[in-house]
């Protein structure tokens, strides 16, 4: 099979293409950065070094291609506006542009790089109320050091649980809308054409080729760099935030999975994928200052106002319809990351 990979150059998408040759597929990569410095050698197979929002790069880009893997965005927390109209422009009317392109080219099979962060905050339960959705944190609470969510019926603690994928969608922030809306667009792409969409919501993706040192780097990002410079890992909050961190080849197995799979037709289709192995913050900048030798990780009490508290889902409905399950476990994947090189976007 021959596979556009969008965003094929990136941190996630180049594990993509790694996957996919592995398996005996063609992938074609498509990034606005092929072809430079460290990354040409990941796009002789064929790269296009083009931006997803160039409508001709990405008509020329899908000749000969049975389907697609769109891993390009701009990703990051994104709380203010300052950056709404780029947030907008690159993941909305880029996979617009690209499903565009891919109705008028008979494409009709693609996966793309979901989040949850759709979700915003994850699932609670209170003892009195059952499951409940409270709303964003309040600055005066953050800066005050409370930093569970209680209640909005009685104010009493919430047990946090898994998120599955059926639980109402309530992004948080710009980056959380624009990921939504690239599902939406994706829906109604495969509605009007027939074909057929996957939608991999990603945890806490870490692993080899993180970029260092970037706004838009994920927290295992930051914790890497700073013990690469000789720094303590700063950990916001208390450092007890409930989160997944998934290996980076656990989800480009997963993409490859999805690719292969006979997924519904004139439909998009959601998946969690996560390691099914909640940790704290604090418990990775732990076990990752051990890993690489120190030192130990700090707890600042700061915090970023738009951050969920704790978001796990459930990742049971990937293990069972694609017959996927993470191979790299939390210790593991935390030695391999203490090891491994980071990108210098």
């Amino acid at each position: 099979m021959r596979v556009l990979v969008t965003g094929g150059a990136g941190f996630i998408g180049s594990h993509v293409v790694e996957a996919l040759a592995e398996r005996g597929h063609e992938p074609l990569v498509f990034d606005v950065r092929a072809g430079r410095g460290e990354r040409a050698e990941r796009t002789e197979r064929g790269g296009h070094g083009a931006d997803v929002r160039d409508p001709s790069a990405v008509a020329l880009a899908l000749t000969g291609v049975d389907a697609v893997c769109h891993q390009a965005a701009m990703v990051g927390l994104g709380t203010g506006f300052q950056d709404a109209a780029e947030y907008v422009s690159r993941n909305d009317l880029g996979t617009a542009v690209l499903l565009t392109a891919m109705a008028a080219a008979g494409v009709r099979h693609l996966v793309l790089a979901g989040s949850m962060v759709v979700y915003g905050e994850g699932r609670y339960e209170c003892p009195r109320h059952g499951v409940v959705r409270p709303g964003p944190r309040a600055a005066a609470d953050l800066d005050a050091g409370r930093f569970e969510p209680l209640c909005p019926y009685c104010g009493a603690e919430l047990a946090p649980g898994l998120v599955g994928e059926d639980t109402p969608a309530d992004p948080r922030n710009v980056y959380a809308t624009t990921k939504l809306a690239q599902e939406h667009l994706a829906a109604a792409w495969a509605r009007s054409t027939g074909g057929s969409a996957v939608s991999l919501r990603y945890h806490n993706v870490y692993g080899p080729r993180m970029p260092r040192d970037t706004p838009y780097a994920g927290v295992a990002s930051f914790f890497r760099s700073a013990l690469a410079r000789g720094e303590s890992p700063r950990v916001f909050e208390d450092g007890r935030q409930r989160r997944d961190f998934v290996h980076v080849r656990d989800v480009a197995a997963a993409n490859a999975l999805a690719l292969e799979a006979d997924a519904a037709p004139g439909a998009l289709t959601a998946y969690n994928t996560g390691s099914g192995e909640p940790h704290t913050v604090g418990e990775m900048a732990r076990a990752l200052a051990a890993a690489y030798g120190g030192p130990e990780p700090v707890v600042t009490g700061e915090y970023r106002l738009g951050d969920v508290r704790h978001i796990t889902a459930d990742s049971s409905r990937l293990r069972a319809a694609l017959g996927w399950k993470p191979e790299t476990g939390f210790e593991e994947g935390m030695r391999d990351f203490a090891r491994a090189g980071l990108r210098g976007d």
